[in-house]
C-alpha cells in the first residue's frame, strides 16, 4: 500500500512517501503552506497511486491541542471532501529529530515528514503481529 505523510507546519509543509512496496519512507518535498497546498497534495496523491494521506497529529505534553492542530484538522477535512483517506498519526519533536539526524536545511520538513510515516509503518506493522 502507498502512502502519504505530511508534517503540516505554519510556513512549510513537509511530504514524504513510501516506495512501491509500501515499505519504506522517503523524503519527497517541502512546500509552502499556501492557497495550492490542497492542489498540490492532490496532485502528488494521483501521480503517486497513494490510497491514504498521513498527518502528523501535534500536540502539547498534556495531550491537550497545540496552536497548528486546528489547522492539521482543517486540511484534513478538506482533503477528506476530496474523497481522500486520511489519518492523523501522532507526532512530537520530528522537525528537531529531523535536525539533528540531518542538520537544518530545505530539506529538514520532508525529513520530519518521513519520520512520522516511519513511525506509522512500525506501529501498523506491530498491530499485525
Amino acid at each position: 500500500m502507498r502512502l502519504i505523510a505530511l508534517d503540516y507546519g505554519h510556513k512549510k509543509v513537509g511530504v514524504a512517501s513510501t516506495d512501491e512496496s509500501g515499505a519504506f519512507a522517503l523524503p519527497r518535498a517541502v512546500w509552502p503552506n499556501d492557497k495550492h497546498l490542497l492542489e498540490k497534495v492532490l496532485k502528488f496523491k494521483e501521480k503517486e497511486g497513494a490510497e491514504k494521506i498521513i498527518i502528523g497529529e501535534s500536540k502539547n505534553f498534556d495531550n491537550s491541542p497545540n496552536p497548528i492542530a486546528e489547522r492539521v484538522n482543517e486540511f484534513k477535512k478538506k482533503l477528506e471532501l476530496q474523497g481522500v483517506k486520511v489519518e492523523l498519526h501522532p507526532e512530537i519533536f520530528t522537525t528537531v529529530e529531523a535536525r539533528r539526524i540531518q542538520g537544518n536545511n530545505e530539506m529538514t520538513d520532508a525529513s520530519a515528514a518521513t519520520l512520522i510515516l516511519k513511525n506509522y509503518l512500525e506501529t501498523q506493522d506491530e498491530s499485525n503481529i
